[in-house]
């Protein structure tokens, strides 16, 4: 199916969230994540069906200063 990650094109197999996450290596790194620019909760990443066309962000925390 075709969804945008950071909005860029993607094609995934994946149905879920989580599936999303370990197809593109993320797997249990913290993260913060958005489907639809709708918060999506760690716990939630099972349960959060993917569609085509949807709209995943993926964030994750940088160190700096």
């Amino acid at each position: 199916m075709k969804i945008i990650v950071n909005g860029a094109p993607h094609d995934t197999t994946a149905t879920t969230l989580a599936g999303l996450l370990n197809e593109l290596g993320h797997g249990q790194s913290k993260i913060a994540t958005a489907v639809n620019e709708s918060f999506v909760a760690a716990t939630l990443r099972e349960k959060q069906a993917l569609n085509t066309g949807d709209r995943v962000e993926i964030v994750a925390p940088r160190q700096g200063g």
